[in-house]
């Protein structure tokens, strides 16, 4: 599934690319035909690419949503997920007075001894 969202990610940059560039040639063709000043030119311009970059954060949220939603769908843990279960064995640990890093250091001092 990820090589069609790397492909259709392709696929749009190259299409944004491809209209951004169209859209300056025109730009730069009114401009040249005075129905544009350079500032109006300018600010067009900016607008267009502050546009195309909105959308750009957009499609990444809905993209990392989809992903995070194809995660719990198969099953797998989000780091979210991970970061949760952290969280709660830390407070076991705090409640029960042990530490599970301590725990796997004694472990492991255990068997180099051995």
């Amino acid at each position: 599934m990820s090589e069609y969202l790397r492909k259709g990610f392709l696929l749009g940059l190259g299409a944004a690319v491809s209209g951004k560039e169209k859209f300056e040639q025109k730009v730069k063709e009114l401009v040249e035909k005075n129905e544009l000043t350079q500032e109006q030119a300018k600010t067009v311009l900016d607008n267009f690419i502050e546009k195309g970059s909105s959308k750009k954060d957009e499609w990444d949220e809905k993209s990392k949503e989809k992903k995070k939603t194809l995660a719990r769908e198969s099953g797998l843990a989000t780091t979210d997920d991970i970061e949760e279960l952290r969280a709660r064995i830390n407070v076991l640990e705090e409640k029960l007075g042990v530490s599970l890093a301590q725990e796997t250091k004694e472990e492991a001092v255990e068997e180099e001894q051995n």
